[in-house]
């Protein structure tokens, strides 16, 4: 697939994605400019075209990330920032991690975002959310947790001697998050 291609088809939705975020036409026009200078020099690394509109909101949602970082603004997640990619037929643990997170309040679900998903330093998240660092600390701690409670409530997981969550995952029908969202 070419560049060109990619960009007739999914230029209008990368468009609306970061308008929604940015609020600005210009900032928007410049980042998805960013975006797709992305795709092309990273196109030729796409192994599964399948995944191809997944790959390319990732792209966006970190341009967009990187121009938050860059002007020091706090980035506000939405349920579109844990779709990773098209739905799936089979039921997977990331289904249920998925809902589990999008279920956690946002106090808990935005440090653990910038932390366990996007890589940033605790001290970095207490800057970008202007939040106490014990604060950062506890919320991030406490959204894993409602993770794990997530899985046991989901799946009907258990945690085992040594503290690791196991369990059996549930067809999706009988999985009380995946099936409810």
């Amino acid at each position: 697939m070419k560049t060109k291609d990619v960009w007739n088809t999914y230029a209008e939705d990368i468009k609306h994605f970061i308008l929604s975020k940015v609020k600005d036409e210009v900032v928007t026009d410049d980042l998805l400019q960013e975006t797709f200078i992305k795709v092309h020099t990273k196109l030729n690394t796409l192994n599964n075209e399948n995944k191809l509109k997944s790959w390319i909101f990732s792209i966006a949602r970190y341009t967009v990330l990187d121009y938050f970082r860059s002007k020091k603004i706090v980035y506000e997640t939405t349920d579109e920032d844990f779709v990773f990619e098209d739905q799936k037929l089979e039921h997977t643990k990331a289904d249920c991690l998925r809902g589990i997170i999008k279920s956690l309040p946002k106090k808990y679900r935005d440090p653990l975002f910038l932390s366990d998903i996007k890589g940033l330093k605790q001290t970095q998240i207490s800057e970008q959310l202007q939040l106490p660092l014990a604060t950062v600390k506890s919320q991030i701690q406490r959204g894993r947790k409602l993770i794990a409670q997530g899985f046991i409530d989901c799946c009907d997981f258990k945690v085992n001697d040594q503290g690791f969550l196991v369990g059996e995952l549930k067809e999706k029908a009988d999985c009380k998050i995946c099936n409810h969202n």
